[in-house]
């Protein structure tokens, strides 16, 4: 039997209230599948270089993150080029927007 999951919807609208109280502007640019959309999460630090994490699962099944857009900090002119290939791939991905000074995602994300 599988663990219950969270709808999608409610993870993002939570997860964009808290980082933006916490001081972190984030937004939705992209609305997915309601209920079990994929979401690519846009890092962007002031000095206008992004990270792109894609939502993934641990070879135990858990909930992680990896870096889709690659290992080092990229522009957000490739970061958009990721994003829109993934779209194209999915058309049900969630894209969500947090500014952040150091790449460290304002959300609970076990990275792997």
């Amino acid at each position: 039997m599988s663990e219950p999951r969270l709808k999608t919807a409610l993870w993002v609208s939570a997860v964009l209230r808290h980082s933006n109280q916490a001081g972190y502007p984030a937004m939705r640019l992209r609305r997915g599948d309601e209920d079990a959309g994929g979401i690519l999460a846009i890092l962007l630090e002031p000095s206008g270089k992004a990270v792109v994490l894609a939502q993934t699962r641990a070879p135990d099944g858990s909930p992680a993150w990896i870096r889709g857009s690659g290992a080092e900090p990229v522009s957000e002119a490739d970061a958009d080029s990721y994003i829109q290939r993934q779209v194209g791939r999915d058309p049900d991905l969630w894209v969500l927007e947090f500014r952040v000074p150091d790449f460290t995602p304002p959300f609970e994300a076990r990275l792997l």
